[in-house]
């Protein structure tokens, strides 16, 4: 489902804002990073979407820890298990990506993220936000 940044906002509440705001930047290779400096440059600018939408700039984490490494599993992404223990201890109310594959390329990984709000942008470069609840069991 694709929904506008003003419907983005409106899915945001007051006790995702009373969290943290984190913003994942990674790019699959230092080719990569060398070469697409301005892709990683447009994950850094996350930083000012998370102020749009209500964050305090001492409130918004970057983790950058897994720029050169691949999203095919997370063994080697300490920033994206660092976000997920973050997420595990009710820190995060916001994740931001510049799109899910920066985040994880399997269920399992992106699973780990529930009970928050992802917000990120789809090949339409339309914000798409994900309200994940927490799973009960």
């Amino acid at each position: 489902m694709l929904i506008a940044a003003t419907e983005s906002e409106e899915r945001i509440t007051t006790a995702h804002r009373a969290k943290l705001a984190y913003v994942y930047v990674r790019q699959s290779t230092a080719g990569q990073v060398r070469q697409h400096q301005e892709s990683t440059q447009l994950q850094y600018r996350l930083v000012e979407r998370a102020a749009l939408l209500g964050w305090p700039r001492d409130r918004i984490e970057v983790i950058d820890d897994d720029l050169g490494k691949s999203g095919a599993s997370s063994d080697a992404r300490y920033g994206f298990q660092r976000l997920i223990a973050e997420i595990g201890l009710g820190k995060a109310g916001l994740v931001l990506s510049l799109d899910a594959s920066r985040l994880a390329r399997n269920n399992r990984d992106l699973a780990s993220t529930s009970g928050t709000v992802l917000l990120v942008r789809s090949p339409y470069r339309r914000w798409r936000t994900i309200v994940r609840p927490r799973c009960l069991s």
